[in-house]
């Protein structure tokens, strides 16, 4: 992700969103994206992350971590996925739908970080500015930058991670793990 989105690309990302769950929370047959009449930023394969909110609670949060679509079809996809197929929630019922907020989050490609103990990890991260991925054998899971907000400390952070993934809380602090860092360009539908 070498530039930001203008206010125009993040405003026809959002409406790709909202249009996307609109149809299939109505039981709609979702139309073809019409992806070459888009700017060519949203051409470029790109990762993103969907979250909706109501009431300021999370409803439903499905993404990639790595590019491997133009990014207004990865965008679709997971508006849709977040509203339908998120594990943790039923899906957005049609009642839901003018109270649904959606955030779209734009991910940098993931870099591994090399660290020596978990106190070295602690130091390497950027709180509020890092996504984290941690991976432990087949297990893998991953927090936005944006939990930081409600998960401020790094420790309890990299727990609550581990805890996501399926093992322990402490698995960090005497195992080595995969630890991969990313940011994201994040933005929302106005309230």
């Amino acid at each position: 992700m070498s530039t930001g989105l203008t206010d125009g690309e993040r405003g026809i990302l959002l409406r790709v969103a909202r249009e996307a769950i609109e149809f299939v929370v109505r039981g709609k047959k979702l139309p073809p994206l019409d992806i070459q009449s888009l700017p060519l930023t949203l051409r470029e394969n790109g990762a993103s992350f969907v979250t909706l909110t109501l009431h300021d609670d999370l409803r439903g949060c499905i993404g990639a971590l790595e590019a491997y679509q133009p990014l207004a079809e990865d965008v679709r996809e997971h508006a849709v996925a977040a509203a339908l197929d998120d594990p943790r929630f039923p899906p957005v019922s049609i009642s839901e739908l003018d109270r649904i907020k959606i955030e779209v989050s734009r991910l940098t490609a993931p870099h591994e970080v090399e660290y020596t103990s978990s106190e070295d990890l602690l130091r390497k991260l950027c709180p509020h500015v890092d996504g984290v991925i941690l991976k432990h054998g087949p297990r893998r899971a991953t927090f936005l930058p944006q939990v930081w907000e409600k998960i401020p400390d790094p420790a309890e952070f990299l727990d609550q991670l581990c805890h996501k993934m399926g093992a322990r809380a402490s698995l960090w602090r005497d195992t080595k793990l995969q630890v991969y860092l990313y940011q994201v360009e994040e933005f929302h539908e106005a309230k």
